[in-house]
Formats: structure tokens, C-alpha cells, sequence
């Protein structure tokens, strides 16, 4: 599964990530004392393996409570080691909530960042009358029945390079509104309806404010059409509430086809029930 042979000091690797962000303030490093974030957790841990300092970069920084299946990251190692002793080193000094998949060499010029051509984003919500107990923290929970093929219907008009002002949070930093969004889909299994959403890039809670909105078609709340308006009106204050952190994940990452990383299984897998 993992190579033996040693990878070089000074070699860029890259690495699939996998966590539940219940217990931590997002994904990045905070300055303030006792604000525990996943990349601080990654980056103690693989300093463990290097036996000196380590700085990590992700491909999506998550807010507070979301999960990720499959946050890339990448890191110039600073000694030799095996791919092996990053994954299973690196997993022995993390919590059990993060979990390293696999480690590979890549290029000076990879960037999980900037290298990434489109992120893949999943919103799951239990749709039940009753919130479960052991989904607490992995989904988000909507009482009134969700009308997933008026959901379905809405989302395809978020398709394309657009101005998504009106799901962009107001402390969005970033220095346009426009995204191209590629795929959107809504499907139902069982009492789980999952939003998938692929683009080029987010803004910040623009999937979580895409769901808001289409919870709000889906229980009557608000027409089909309201997301055209929406949209065309590039106005955040129109919209509704942002949903819930529990039910996102980053689900994956695609980069250009020269680049050999594993793929990424299709999930995750929760309680037997493929998201």
C-alpha cells in the first residue's frame, strides 16, 4: 500500500486528509491560545515524524464544524522519510477524529491550493421528524418534508461562471464574486437528501447559503424561480438563513491529469449509507 522507499528531504509531498471538524475552530491555524483548528492537530503531528517544525497548505479551508473526506494538503519535508512513515507515524500522533489516507511525492510546482481545478462539496441533511442522535454532528437536520425535485429544479440555475454575491458571506475576502460552478445536483436516499456542488472555487459560505436557499425551496417556503431573483439581484441580505455547519463536507479535490495522486473513493460512508 505504501512505498518503503525513503522520500528525499526537501520533497514536496501531498497527502489526503480526512476529518470530522465537530471539535475544532475550522481548518486554520488561529493565533489566540486555546483555539484548537485541524491544521494545528496535522502540523504537531507531522513535526513528531520530521523531529522539527512542519507547515502544511490545504486545498479548502473549512469553517468551524465542517468535515472534509478528502482535504488535500501539501508540505516540503523537511528530512527523510517514507511515504509510509508519514501516513502511519503521523496517524499515531493525531486524534481520531483526523486521519492521513495516503502520502506521495509531487512536484516543486504543486500546490493543493492553487493547483486544484474544482473542489467537490456534499450537504447532507435528515430529513426526519425527529433529529437522530447518532448523526448529531455529520448532518444537519430539517423537520418539514423536502420537496428534493423542486431543490433539484432550482439548483441547475446556479450552473456556470456567475456573480454569486447574493450566497457570499460579508466577510468574504475574496476579491470577486464570480464562480463557475459545474455540477449541481440534489438527491434523496431515504431520509437523507444530499446536495453535491463542484466549482472552481467557493466563496466564503457559498454552499452553505446555496443550501439555505434551496432548504427554503424545499419546504414550500420559497418558489422555484425565488433563486433566479435571488441571483440576478446580487443581494446577500435577500436571501435566507446560512445553514448549518454540521452537514458539509469536502468531499474532493480534482487536479490536472499530470498530476499522479490516488483518487479519491466515492463518499463518504456514513452508518452504511453512501453519501
Amino acid at each position: 500500500m505504501f512505498s518503503p522507499d525513503l522520500i528525499g528531504a526537501e520533497t514536496r509531498v501531498a497527502c489526503r486528509v480526512e476529518y470530522d471538524g465537530s471539535a475544532y475552530n475550522g481548518w486554520q491555524l488561529q493565533p489566540h491560545e486555546g483555539v484548537v483548528t485541524v491544521q494545528e492537530k496535522l502540523e504537531l503531528a507531522l513535526s513528531q515524524i520530521a523531529a522539527q517544525p512542519v507547515r502544511v497548505h490545504c486545498a479548502g479551508r473549512t469553517d468551524t464544524g465542517v468535515h472534509a473526506f478528502s482535504q488535500i494538503i501539501h508540505f516540503d519535508a523537511p528530512v527523510a522519510r517514507s511515504c509510509k512513515a508519514w501516513v502511519v507515524g503521523g496517524n499515531a500522533n493525531l486524534p481520531r477524529d483526523i486521519r492521513i489516507h495516503w502520502s506521495v511525492p509531487v512536484t516543486d510546482d504543486f500546490h493543493a491550493r492553487f493547483s486544484a481545478e474544482s473542489r467537490c462539496y456534499r450537504y447532507v441533511i435528515a430529513n426526519t421528524p425527529i433529529r437522530s442522535a447518532l448523526l448529531l454532528n455529520q448532518v444537519t437536520w430539517h423537520r418539514r418534508q423536502l420537496d428534493q425535485l423542486a431543490m433539484h429544479t432550482a439548483a441547475q440555475t446556479l450552473l456556470g461562471e456567475r456573480d454569486f454575491s447574493a450566497f457570499r458571506a460579508a466577510s468574504c475576502q475574496s476579491a470577486s464574486p464570480m464562480r463557475n460552478v459545474e455540477h449541481i445536483d440534489v438527491q434523496r436516499r431515504g431520509d437523507l437528501l444530499i446536495i453535491e456542488i463542484v466549482a472552481n472555487a467557493f466563496l466564503h459560505h457559498m454552499v452553505r447559503n446555496i443550501a439555505g436557499a434551496l432548504l427554503a425551496v424545499g419546504d414550500g417556503r420559497k418558489s422555484v424561480d425565488w433563486i433566479v431573483r435571488l441571483m440576478a439581484g446580487r443581494d446577500r441580505s435577500l436571501g435566507v438563513e446560512t445553514a448549518p455547519a454540521s452537514g458539509l463536507y469536502l468531499a474532493d479535490v480534482q487536479y490536472p491529469n499530470h498530476r499522479t495522486l490516488p483518487r479519491t473513493p466515492y463518499g463518504p460512508m456514513l452508518l452504511g449509507t453512501m453519501l
